[in-house]
């Protein structure tokens, strides 16, 4: 069931994926973007993300354990909101922010893996974008100190990297769909 569900739902992973490319590319693009347009930025990304994730829970079926995606949808809607309310944050607010962010978010996505791995043999981009988005957050906490711009680097290099990867599983779940 939670494999049939992934499959029909491929281009949800496929969106987030893109979204996050764009993110990363516009973070590339504006390297003498002030903190405010940053924590907008962020905003949005982490928004679009939590939204997708929880449209990939509701059109789940009754049956399959959606708990982790419902998660990652609320944590993702929840800092963007903390975010569009409070836009003149610190920077090293924003900084531990995005760091606790990427941890959660990258332990949800390895839980997922774990629970995919005897459907699908492309579960391991699952854990590897996990895995990167825990590097990511815990890389955030070690180095408080980075410049805004040293983090908008850093930000949209994670972006484009989690982008590529939830992109490539989106291919590979596209792929195990039933023939009709």
């Amino acid at each position: 069931m939670l494999l049939q569900t992934l499959t029909e739902n491929w281009w949800l992973l496929l969106l987030r994926g893109i979204v996050a490319i764009i993110f990363g590319v516009l973070a590339f693009t504006w390297p003498g973007v002030t903190l405010l347009t940053l924590v907008l930025l962020y905003g949005a990304y982490v928004g679009a993300d939590g939204i997708f994730s929880l449209v990939a829970a509701v059109k789940g079926g009754a049956m399959m354990p959606r708990w982790w995606l419902v998660l990652v949808g609320l944590v993702g809607l929840g800092a963007a909101a903390v975010t569009f309310f409070y836009p003149h944050i610190t920077a090293f607010v924003l900084l531990m922010f995005v760091a606790a962010w990427a941890i959660i978010h990258g332990l949800l996505e390895i839980i997922g893996a774990i629970r995919l791995r005897k459907e699908i043999k492309g579960e391991w981009l699952l854990i590897l974008s996990g895995l990167l988005s825990v590097a990511f957050g815990a890389f955030l906490v070690a180095r408080p100190g980075a410049g805004a711009v040293a983090l908008i680097w850093v930000i949209g290099t994670y972006a484009v990297i989690f982008g590529a990867l939830m992109i490539g599983l989106s291919i590979e779940l596209r792929s195990l769909r039933p023939a009709v």
